[in-house]
């Protein structure tokens, strides 16, 4: 790769084109900005499309409801990390953005009175935490993800937005001076040709990084890519102890059953045919907090009431519900269930075990999307040139735990804010690009010279697999203090072979195994910053249960943790409790 890199200039470029990647591209396109967006694969591929249950809002339409409630519970089921301003922000938000969306032709399924039909889901209720559900979540049938991101990608066709379609983003390129971002550097799949894209606003939007561990509901491209390039960039990883596992992966593949099975009315089953989950969560029983059901689930097949001639599922049981409810409501998961677990759910209940699913942490972003850093004396300085948003962003309306429906929400609601905002910063300091340092580039060269030279070495797949076998064994639903030592030490080993990895296939034009050893180093970045920081936080909160500390501890853990990549080292920052309006919602006791 001899000779200067490519430059193309763009006003702002987003990385990554899911639902968030696209609402804000959507915004800044209708701005007449120059935006490019940069995407692994096509956009209605992206892993948006797999969501499947809800956007939460509470439109009211099925049931009482009212953005303060929503407020509440998103804090409680934040298991109190989540910062208030954000979750306020979201939930006051999540009526317009919606509406907004159903007026961009989403196809919402409808009540008898044409609105927009909307079910229960877990950790929802009314009136701040009562035994009632709340019907939040707005619906396509169960493809309602699917029917999200096939509407905003329509919408930025129309626009005229342009894609830059099989690019890989590699590195971020900031400024030495003050640490700006000026974009990044991206390979071509389909030429191995490495281009610099240059802008004066960069967006991360590049999803999870669920691929780490070895049973996950994620898709393939889940590696943590936006986690890997900001971490190698100084910047901090937060919270990423807290990864969501969904109570209702197919046991065996791990695909994903919705929790909007349980919404409309199914339920978990052990091997003696008990309904469990009134022992767990009497109140809201199957429809409690994910992290709730996702232990009371491996509690069960733990203690021996697990189903199967391997003791090591349950069942959710929606043959009940009749033919005519599962057709119209759930009919993707009748096909999923029969494809995936031979089980036809009409006739049988569906064998179910928690699978990894959400990461709750990421780069910190504040709630209009900027991204924030310690400075100096203060917590929080803005990246100038930097946005997250979506799952690779914290923002911290997620906390511990992320409820049911507020993914989708969190995608528009963000995506929205920081398409805004990237909007009145270009319009402030309007200005041409600043020189890029001379090393711009510099990083991804050398990275991808590394795999080119190398003759020997660690194959990509027994790298990947020891990785997500460690992070499976080690870091999982319950974490045990012995298990999580033993975790770091191996995963220390894994990420010193990623150093090593040799490919032999040294082709240029759309080298799959280029691509992978390359998501693979991301992958083991967003893997070390879980580990780390989950052994290190000595509390059970949210996602993260501790057999050793099995209580919330308010006086020494209600913190933000930061990861970052150079020595593997933490630091900690403290939790928005003051929302935007109002009084602060203190933390107590969670229960449902």
């Amino acid at each position: 790769m001899s000779g200067a890199l490519a430059v193309r200039r763009f006003d702002a470029i987003v990385v990554g084109a899911g639902g968030s990647g696209l609402r804000a591209a959507l915004e800044l396109a209708r701005a007449n900005l120059k935006v490019a967006v940069l995407t692994k694969v096509f956009p209605t591929r992206s892993h948006t499309v797999a969501a499947q249950g809800g956007v939460a809002a509470p439109l009211a339409n099925s049931s009482e409801d009212h953005w303060h409630w929503h407020m509440y519970d998103t804090v409680k089921g934040s298991d109190y990390l989540g910062d208030q301003d954000a979750i306020e922000y979201m939930c006051r938000r999540a009526t317009e953005v919606v509406v907004e969306l159903e007026h961009m032709g989403m196809p919402f399924d409808r009540l008898e009175n044409g609105k927009i039909y909307q079910r229960p889901f877990g950790g929802h209720t009314q009136d701040y935490g009562s035994a009632k559900m709340a019907m939040r979540a707005c619906a396509a049938a169960d493809r309602t993800g699917h029917a999200m991101l096939h509407t905003l990608y329509q919408q930025n066709v129309r626009a005229s937005t342009q894609f830059f379609v099989e690019w890989m983003a590699l590195d971020l390129i900031r400024d030495p001076q003050d640490g700006a971002v000026l974009g990044v550097t991206a390979l071509e799949m389909e030429t191995g040709e490495v281009s610099i894209f240059q802008a004066k606003a960069t967006l991360f939007a590049t999803g999870g990084s669920g691929r780490m561990f070895f049973s996950s509901t994620n898709a393939f491209i889940n590696t943590g890519d936006g986690l890997g390039m900001a971490a190698r960039a100084g910047i901090p990883l937060q919270d990423m102890e807290f990864y969501q596992f969904h109570p209702t992966g197919v046991h065996g593949a791990g695909v994903l059953i919705t929790e909007g099975v349980r919404g409309e009315g199914g339920y978990l089953l052990n091997r003696n045919g008990e309904r469990f989950m009134e022992r767990y969560a009497p109140n809201a029983k199957d429809l409690a907090s994910r992290d709730v059901v996702s232990r009371a689930m491996t509690t069960e097949i733990k203690e021996g009431r697990g189903c199967g001639p391997g003791a090591d599922h349950v069942l959710l049981k929606l043959d009940h519900l009749g033919p005519e409810v599962i057709l119209q409501r759930l009919p993707g998961i009748r096909e999923i269930a029969i494809k995936f677990a031979n089980a036809d759910p009409i006739r049988e209940p569906i064998p179910v075990v928690p699978t990894a699913h959400y990461q709750m942490g990421g780069i910190p972003a504040n709630y209009l999307g900027q991204v924030v850093v310690p400075e100096g004396a203060g917590h929080e300085g803005i990246v100038p040139g930097f946005y997250a948003a979506g799952e690779c962003s914290c923002v911290s309306v997620h906390g511990g735990n992320r409820l049911g429906c507020n993914s989708l929400l969190d995608l528009l609601v963000f995506g929205k804010s920081s398409g805004e905002q990237m909007i009145r910063d270009l319009r402030a300091l309007p200005r041409p690009h600043r020189s890029l340092p001379p090393e711009a580039g510099e990083l991804s060269r050398a990275r991808l010279a590394r795999l080119e030279g190398a003759t020997t070495g660690e194959r990509v797949a027994d790298v990947c697999n020891d990785l997500r076998r460690t992070m499976q064994a080690h870091c999982s639903v319950f974490r045990f203090p012995d298990l999580l030592v033993e975790g770091v030490a191996k995963m220390k080993a894994v990420a010193a072979r990623v150093g090593r990895i040799c490919i032999e296939d040294k082709s240029r034009i759309f080298n799959t195994a280029r691509i992978e050893a390359l998501e693979l180093d991301n992958l083991a970045e967003a893997a070390m910053a879980t580990i780390v920081s989950a052994e290190a936080r000595k509390e059970s909160r949210g996602a993260q249960a501790r057999i050793d500390h099995p209580d919330r501890d308010d006086a020494n853990w209600l913190k933000h943790t930061l990861w970052y990549s150079e020595g593997s080292r933490l630091a900690y920052k403290p939790v928005h409790l003051k929302p935007l309006s109002g009084e602060s919602i203190e933390p107590k006791v969670r229960t449902y």
